[in-house]
């Protein structure tokens, strides 16, 4: 289930010339692929289950975590999910050959701005096998050829998937290679991929900070940065402590092993007393580990709430699990502070009935998005409205936020002349 380094380049070169297809691919048709993919991933379940059960129980054997194997499973409700994601992306308006701009120059030219597809997408990614389906879908849409590089944990899973959107490509008479599973290999084979200048046009690596960084620091070509997802809810005291305990509780309870759950609860001292305890016991009741400064412990402890004291690590760590860090701040701009020190820009978070401090935490906080009111978890792509995501950029050039459709393309100037010359 290896691809030798020597292959890597072929896989490459089929990518490119398939992506030259794709990029004029009337939109029927990419649509009619997109629709016979997900028909495909339904007819293919019982297979699909089989290679994934066979991931899953390496998986135990290995002794992976409870979050690990949450993101690795796949279920009848999941692999439906992953179908319903692709044929939302079928419904989308499709970018390329969007005029985004367009204006007269008083020598007559008109110009025009306009979207075409990037070309060929490597996507890296770990323990998530829906990241197949929606990277698959979402490239195929944006006229974009997707090489697919899944981790080792789960390659009996999106091979299996694979095959099934394979399918549905050749049933819409689109060529297999715009689509490429890259079986996992050695690390020397993941090197050979990002040295491909002129065959590969963007990296997308998803997972832990590690794979990201490694990625990022050998890839010789443009990459898509997404380090970690440190997200801050912040209870301000003017905020309504029922609304701020539904929000917490499901910024960090709802999925916890993703990148837009909650990491960290920040707590204005002028409500700690009556909230900390209100929440602790919700989240305590869900199973989660609580870690706080000597405040927040001062309160939970009288209050009968276990609570584990905070170390300096735990402020700005991703825990991937029910784990949360607690701390007590003194207003907006301690809390602001502490976003800007252990934040890494994915997703932050402030309850408040206060219009102007919730105005002034939407422009100082620095994120990709920043919620009023509003859970941590809705930084996503489809509950924004994009359809399935590609990933999430946590770095401003290209993209910052959730990757949709117009994420992946870029655009090129059409100048309309008469016969002007300069």
């Amino acid at each position: 289930m290896s691809v030798a380094k020597e292959d890597v380049r072929s896989l490459a070169e089929a990518a490119r010339a398939a992506s030259r297809v794709l990029a004029t691919a009337p939109t029927g048709q990419k649509d009619e692929a997109l629709r016979a993919m997900a028909r495909h991933l339904r007819g293919a379940l019982p297979t699909l289950l089989a290679a994934n059960e066979a991931d899953m129980a390496a998986a135990r054997t290995a002794g992976k975590g409870g979050a690990f194997l949450d993101r690795l499973l796949l279920d009848a409700s999941r692999v439906e999910g992953m179908a319903q994601a692709v044929e939302s992306v079928a419904g989308l308006k499709d970018p390329v050959g969007e005029v985004t701009e367009e204006w007269d120059r008083p020598n007559g030219l008109h110009v025009r701005k306009v979207r075409l597809p990037l070309g060929v997408v490597l996507m890296i990614y770990e323990a998530r096998p829906n990241v197949t389906s929606d990277a698959a879908a979402l490239c195929l849409k944006s006229g974009n050829a997707a090489l697919l590089r899944g981790g080792s944990e789960a390659a009996h899973s999106n091979a299996a998937i694979a095959s099934a959107l394979a399918a549905g490509l050749t049933e819409a008479g689109l060529p297999a290679a715009c689509i490429q599973p890259v079986p996992p290999g050695e690390r020397e084979t993941l090197l050979e991929l990002l040295k491909l200048e002129g065959l590969i046009d963007l990296c997308i690596p998803r997972g832990g900070e590690g794979l990201i960084r490694f990625v990022a620091e050998n890839a010789r070509i443009p990459v898509v940065k997404h380090y970690k997802g440190v997200c801050h809810v912040y209870v301000h005291a003017a905020a309504d402590l029922d609304m701020a305990t539904r929000i917490a509780v499901n910024a960090k309870t709802s999925r916890p092993g993703v990148c837009n759950a909650a990491e960290c609860l920040l707590v204005d001292r002028a409500v700690a007393e009556r909230f900390l305890p209100q929440v602790g016991r919700e989240l305590v009741a869900r199973g989660v580990e609580l870690r706080g400064d000597a405040a927040t412990a001062q309160v939970l402890s009288r209050a009968g709430v276990p609570v584990t004291p905070a170390s300096e690590e735990d402020w700005g760590r991703e825990f991937l699990d029910l784990i949360l860090a607690v701390r007590v701040v003194e207003g907006l701009d301690e809390a602001l502070g502490h976003i800007s020190r252990y934040g890494s820009e994915h997703t932050e978070a402030i309850v408040t009935s206060d219009e102007a401090v919730a105005g002034r935490f939407t422009r100082e906080a620095q994120a990709s998005a920043v919620a009023w009111n509003a859970s941590t978890r809705f930084n996503d792509g489809g509950e924004l409205g994009l359809g399935a995501e590609i990933g999430i950029s946590t770095s401003r050039l290209h993209a910052f936020g959730p990757m949709g459709l117009r994420e992946l393309t870029s655009q090129k100037y059409v100048i309309l002349g008469q016969g002007q010359v300069r």
